[in-house]
């Protein structure tokens, strides 16, 4: 159930970082409050997560896989340059969270 809690709370990160995004610098209403609602659900989520999770994994896993989806996403939906330099980092971080879930025992 824990890692549920992790899951949900990686996904109201990358909503909330997509609603600042669409905000526009907080003109507009309704995605500037979502920003917000978003990352409070999310801290709430990963807070139930730190019960059964160890704190160095599951912020690991929740930064790196949000920055990734949020890098993906910038990258598909926002048009932004998909350079080779941005893949090989986004693999860098994929590797990272990979060896320390492998470390979870």
């Amino acid at each position: 159930m824990h890692w549920l809690f992790l899951a949900a709370a990686i996904l109201c990160e990358v909503a909330g970082t997509i609603c600042m995004k669409l905000s526009e610098g907080f003109a507009k209403p309704v995605p500037s409050v979502l920003v917000f609602v978003f990352y409070c659900i999310g801290l709430a989520m990963v807070t139930y997560a730190l019960k059964k999770i160890d704190l160095s994994v599951a912020y690991t896993i929740w930064g790196g896989v949000g920055t990734t989806l949020v890098a993906l996403i910038g990258i598909y939906y926002f048009g932004e340059a998909a350079t080779t330099l941005k893949f090989v980092s986004i693999g860098l971080v994929i590797a990272g969270i990979v060896g320390l879930k492998l470390s979870y025992s």
